[in-house]
């Protein structure tokens, strides 16, 4: 009894509410999204709330767990993220140019998408371990930028230069918080610049440069690799101050948007609800980010704030750049929306986050 109340007495319903709320208007929207789609589509609302509910489990266990176990277990798990990378070069299969998914009979799972997760707790546990007060050097980051570097080197392999990115991101957004001497952040400032010009020619793939150049150029290929971007920026345009009405975007119902229920369900909102549910999507986003650095802030130890740290940065960079390529202010990466976008993988990876936020959150006491 003691216990329960205990739980429900520190239970962070602002971050649950707001979890909830977004994962039921993703529903909603993909019902909207699939309902003029091919068959092959009809059921994907329906297959996300299956994965809600898996990933809510997730989320309940790994709350229930005092989230110390998962440092003690950090660098296994993070071993085992980096050998099921590897693994999807053995048993994945060749899906539009990219090998991403480990294929298991019938079931199927992306590992790039919790690697997320357990670079999280893996960067957490190395800070925790190296409790240093003063600006890092960089000397002090090259084992964390290692634990980043393996997996993204992985993933790009693949190719996946939005998840690649996104681990990334996670790992400079872990060491800008946890203070960097800014001498090696001048560094490591003129070193991307410098390294850009050898990725552009020597990393990036020719498609992902046609990307990049028709974001440059907008107009320019509107029948080609411009289409997505261009239709998405109309489908926006389209919804006005208060949208066109629920299942009544013309753009969606007329399917000109592809990839609608994966990288461009935001079109689809913003068409249907216009501006103002825009507007009320993006600040339940912020609000989401702004709680987890609000956790970050209240918790117990350092590790429990870079994990908190780590997942808000995940949901932040996933809706910065899905956010921006549908508006049209990034080039089109395939980076999905936390709790909107369909898919298994993505989903079970931010409830995985959204547990571990709460962990951290119940246990600040």
């Amino acid at each position: 009894m003691k216990t329960f109340a205990r739980t429900r007495d520190n239970f962070d319903w602002v971050l649950f509410l707001t979890s909830a709320v977004l994962a039921v208007i993703g529903v909603i929207n993909l019902y909207s999204a699939t309902s003029v789609s091919r068959a092959a589509l009809s059921e994907v609302y329906i297959q996300q709330v299956y994965c809600l509910v898996l990933g809510g489990i997730f989320a309940t266990m790994v709350a229930a767990i005092d989230y110390r176990h998962f440092e003690r277990f950090g660098y296994v798990l993070y071993g085992l993220g980096v050998i099921f990378l590897m693994l999807v070069f053995v048993l994945g299969k060749d899906i539009r140019g990219s090998s991403r998914w480990i294929y298991i009979g019938s079931f199927s799972f992306q590992p790039s998408e919790f690697m997320k997760i357990f670079l999280i707790i893996a960067l957490a546990k190395h800070l925790h371990d190296d409790p240093k007060s003063e600006g890092r050097t960089l000397k002090d980051l090259v084992l964390p930028a290692a634990l980043a570097a393996v997996p993204m080197a992985l993933v790009l392999k693949q190719p996946d230069l939005g998840t690649a990115l996104i681990l990334g991101l996670i790992f400079a957004t872990v060491c800008l918080l946890t203070r960097i001497a800014w001498r090696s952040l001048a560094t490591l400032a003129v070193s991307g610049a410098v390294l850009f010009p050898l990725v552009w020619s020597y990393v990036l793939k020719d498609y992902q440069k046609k990307r990049v150049t028709d974001f440059l150029n907008p107009d320019a290929n509107i029948l080609g690799s411009g289409w997505h971007a261009h239709h998405a920026r109309i489908a926006i345009g389209n919804g006005q101050w208060t949208g066109q009405g629920f299942m009544k975007g013309s753009q969606n119902q007329h399917l000109f948007l592809p990839d609608q229920h994966s990288d461009f369900p935001f079109a689809v909102f913003a068409e249907d609800w216009g501006f103002l549910g825009s507007v009320l999507l993006v600040a339940l986003y912020a609000l989401l980010v702004l709680w987890s650095v609000r956790i970050a802030q209240s918790a117990k130890d350092r590790f429990g704030a870079v994990l908190a740290i780590g997942v808000g940065s995940l949901v932040f960079w996933h809706a910065f750049f899905n956010l921006g390529m549908v508006v049209g202010i990034l080039p089109v990466v395939g980076v999905t929306l936390p709790l909107f976008s369909a898919g298994g993988s993505s989903v079970l990876t931010v409830m995985i986050g959204i547990g571990l936020l709460m962990n951290v959150s119940m246990r600040k006491f």
